[in-house]
């Protein structure tokens, strides 16, 4: 009788504790995860020290700090827990832990980029497009890097990929029509827009997908009418 419970208790430890290698992919992942934060937040840090304009969610957020009495970063944490609550109940978009760290880590990490004594900041337009572009690109690379550790995407990088599979659409193309119904309703609230503004809108999107296959995520997309099983 004691033997048998022993084994039983040896076959539910084991059961409940995941092998080595998994538990190793899963640090590794978790480490893929806070880099792609951290490089999320340098993208910001040079496309703020560029001048140029603020991107199309900073630019709605600051519409909303124009119109209401909140803060920025408020306003920033409600509209990301508005995106959380609308993608999880459309698009059944559940938040991970990554969505709870990109919330948490990107702010602070923004703030101690910008605070450094080397911090880039543009004094002409050529520096300043260049800065921005850099920017783009960093945030795309992140975006795959932490979105490819699947641990949950962002907020608004979850919203975008629930939209693209509700409606079958690419990432691509799904990301450059919210940034510019986003950045329209940012300017109509009296946020400031620039070049940096349209670059992002129209840049972000394909860089975006992009660093998601080379990262090899996949955006599932609904069955279309000619892929449907035939019905008797």
């Amino acid at each position: 009788m004691g033997s048998r419970k022993a084994r039983y208790n040896a076959a539910v430890s084991s059961a409940s504790s995941p092998p080595p290698a998994i538990r190793k992919n899963a640090i590794f992942r978790f480490a893929q995860l806070q880099l792609g934060l951290f490089g999320m937040a340098l993208g910001i840090a040079l496309m703020l020290g560029a001048r140029l304009g603020l991107d199309p969610w900073s630019a709605f957020h600051e519409g909303l700090v124009i119109q209401t009495d909140w803060s920025f970063g408020r306003i920033t944490q409600a509209v990301g827990l508005g995106l959380i609550a609308v993608s999880w109940v459309l698009f059944r978009e559940r938040p991970g832990i990554g969505t709870v760290c990109n919330m948490l880590v990107i702010g602070p990490w923004i703030d101690l980029i910008c605070g450094l004594s080397f911090y880039p900041q543009a004094n002409d337009m050529v520096f300043g497009t260049i800065e921005f572009l850099a920017g783009i690109a960093i945030c795309a690379l992140a975006s795959g890097l932490y979105i490819g550790a699947r641990f949950g995407a962002g907020p608004r990088d979850a919203f975008v990929l629930g939209l693209a599979r509700r409606t079958g659409r690419s990432i691509r193309f799904t990301r450059v029509a919210l940034e510019l119904v986003v950045l329209g309703t940012g300017w109509s609230l009296g946020a400031p827009i620039g070049l940096g503004t349209l670059l992002f809108a129209f840049l972000m999107g394909p860089a975006m997908q992009a660093s998601l296959r080379l990262f090899g995520y996949t955006h599932r997309r609904p069955p279309t009418e000619d892929s449907a099983p035939a019905r008797s």
